[in-house]
């Protein structure tokens, strides 16, 4: 059985192309991809040879980014760069104490990153807590999450570039006074709708769950006379107010019972994220963008993209089945340097976000259709023989696209902030193969970081002919969407799944679907951690994956499934269980590809 590719375009992904990513008069995928291809090849010194490679490198599966797909070639002022995190300090306005944007200048800054196109995480720790004391005016402080419902109201009033609403991640660390009420701050439906949250985790929290004992809840900020009656006392070893004592597993209940109730908030392991991190020397890393699969310092950003992996299956659905690495290797080479030039090309919100992205170059190339090409395969997505070839597609991408940015980096020179002795410290970097640290060392590299698996939404839906999301295994084969048109009016569109298709054109019998036909309601939430844990070693920075549990799934094992994590080293988890707040998997807000890709809501993809 042989691959087909002369599939047509399913009705919703040409409306999708259309209203989404087509500029001018373009009609087609073809007159996107030389527009595309033109606007990143024009910061070379011979835009004409690569122009035309672009355009092989897109034909042959790279899929950037949705805003370098829409904005990429036009001269609209928006940028090309998915999503930032932008730093919120403790103070009104100006800076604070640490040199951070006091509230409402970080709330001009999102303001005017969104209106560009561009989703935003904060962290909101450095914000003092509920009742602590405000010299300036004698009061009391009202905490971080009243300040999120006014970045909440922002955002929605802020049309974001390309007629889009603003997407938002919303952190809290584990230890800050005011954790509970931000983990509670979601319970209600329509509360904090344009935010996604998560809580940072420590290990030292972790470690107190686990065994047992207390967790203090602190902030350099000092607490109202009232608090410091109700138990606040300060802690001169380590220059805290400690606002609360409860135990680590009474918090760790509550996160997770939210989490368990309505899928919110997440989980950041922010202490492997840092010690993952290449730029330890350089960055913190307090949150993520708004789908997690970027752990980002202040002002950084996301500069994506993906390969559709289906490309590269050979004799799909046959004994003969396999995967083309040779041809995976030479379009990871061409996919980095596009988006290497991204940073060039694109309009920047901020001077700060140039200033970030320009001294480190961090860029993150991923793949989808990683579910479909298990299935083409022959592989159950649970199997561990379809486990160890994802590890394996994984490790030549990370491989490739290293070798790739070294090569650059011998052209262009390397990122400004590279310090080879320390860059090679990360514990991302110590696993890379000795010949590639060598180049390295010798050589430099062009990009900090270089690799992310992001959720695909609409690019996938758009230009990969409904293949599976992500990292993600397939959702449905068929299922009907419906979508408004431009006069007011619904359509329902049939929507099938890219595998699926193939099968069937290709002769295959719809009625007894072979054995690598397994959805993502069918895979066992201990099977999804799995993939997330083979995978995850070779990601530089991180991967935006579900963990789908049924309604019924029971809570202590639902609860084992954050710890098992941790323990396996994942830098965070997010999880989906049908609930009374955000509906059923297939009833998901973000409008995407009308499956919840993610267990939230806001993709700006």
């Amino acid at each position: 059985m042989n691959h087909t590719t002369n599939l047509d375009l399913q009705a919703i992904s040409l409306d999708i192309l259309l209203e989404k990513y087509a500029k001018g008069d373009e009609q087609d995928i073809p007159a996107l991809y030389s527009r595309v291809a033109k606007g990143l090849a024009a910061v070379e010194n011979d835009p004409t040879k690569w122009t035309a490679r672009f355009i092989s490198a897109l034909a042959s599966g790279f899929i950037p980014a949705g805003r370098i797909m829409s904005s990429a070639g036009t001269d609209i002022k928006e940028t090309l760069i998915n999503c930032f995190v932008q730093p919120v300090g403790d103070s009104i306005q100006g800076v604070d104490d640490n040199g951070n944007p006091g509230i409402y200048e970080a709330l001009k800054q999102a303001a005017e990153t969104m209106r560009r196109g561009g989703g935003v995480g904060y962290d909101f720790s450095f914000i003092r807590p509920k009742g602590a004391k405000v010299k300036g005016t004698a009061s009391s402080a009202s905490g971080p999450v009243s300040y999120m419902r006014v970045f909440d109201r922002s955002c929605e009033t802020v049309e974001s570039a390309g007629a889009r609403r603003g997407a938002q991640m919303g952190v809290l660390r584990c230890n800050h006074p005011d954790i509970l009420d931000f983990v509670h701050a979601k319970d209600t439906q329509g509360e904090l709708t344009n935010f996604n949250i998560s809580v940072g985790v420590v290990d030292a929290f972790m470690k107190a769950v686990t065994d047992n004992t207390d967790w203090r809840l602190v902030h350099i900020a000092e607490p109202s006379e009232e608090r410091k009656r109700e138990g606040a006392f300060y802690d001169k070893e380590n220059e805290v107010w400690v606002y609360q004592v409860i135990t680590a597993a009474e918090l760790y209940r509550e996160i997770i019972g939210s989490t368990y109730d309505h899928a919110e908030p997440g989980i950041l392991f922010l202490d492997r994220m840092n010690a993952e991190n290449n730029l330890w020397y350089a960055e913190d890393l307090r949150a993520t963008n708004p789908c997690g699969e970027q752990p980002l310092p202040a002002y950084g950003c996301c500069d994506l993209g993906s390969i559709n992996l289906t490309k590269f299956v050979q004799a799909p659905f046959s004994d003969e089945a396999s995967f083309n690495y040779k041809a995976f290797k030479g379009l990871i080479k061409t996919s980095i340097r596009m988006l290497d030039n991204v940073l060039e090309a694109t309009y920047w919100p901020l001077d700060e976000q140039r200033n970030e992205a320009l001294s480190k170059r961090r860029v993150g190339l991923g793949y989808t259709g990683l579910g479909d090409a298990m299935v083409m395969l022959g592989l159950r997505y649970d199997a561990d023989e379809a486990l160890s070839m994802a590890a394996s597609i994984s490790e030549t991408m990370r491989d490739a696209a290293y070798w790739a940015s070294v090569e650059l980096a011998k052209e262009k020179g390397a990122f400004p902030l590279f310090n080879a002795d320390k860059y090679l410290e990360s514990g991302f970097t110590k696993r890379l193969p000795e010949n590639l640290r060598a180049a390295i060392r010798a050589q430099g590299i062009r990009n900090s970081h270089l690799l992310s698996i992001a959720p695909t939404g609409t690019i996938s839906l758009a230009f990969a002919d409904n293949a599976s999301n992500g990292i993600e295994p397939p959702f449905s084969w068929t299922y009907n969407r419906k979508k408004r048109q431009p006069n007011g009016s619904e359509r329902t569109y049939l929507v099938e799944d890219h595998a699926y298709r193939v099968y069937r054109e290709s002769g295959g019998d719809v009625e007894n679907l072979p054995v690598g036909f397994v959805n993502a309601l069918e895979i066992a939430a201990t099977d999804h951690m799995r993939m997330l844990e083979v995978v995850q070693p070779f990601v530089d920075t991180s991967i935006s994956k579900t963990v789908n549990v049924p309604v019924d799934y029971p809570f202590e094992d639902f609860a084992n499934l954050y710890l098992n994590g941790w323990r396996a080293g994942l830098k965070g988890l997010a999880t989906f269980r049908p609930n009374v707040v955000t509906g059923s998997v297939l009833s998901s807000k973000c409008g995407v590809s009308g499956l919840a890709i993610t267990y939230r809501p806001l993709v700006n993809s």
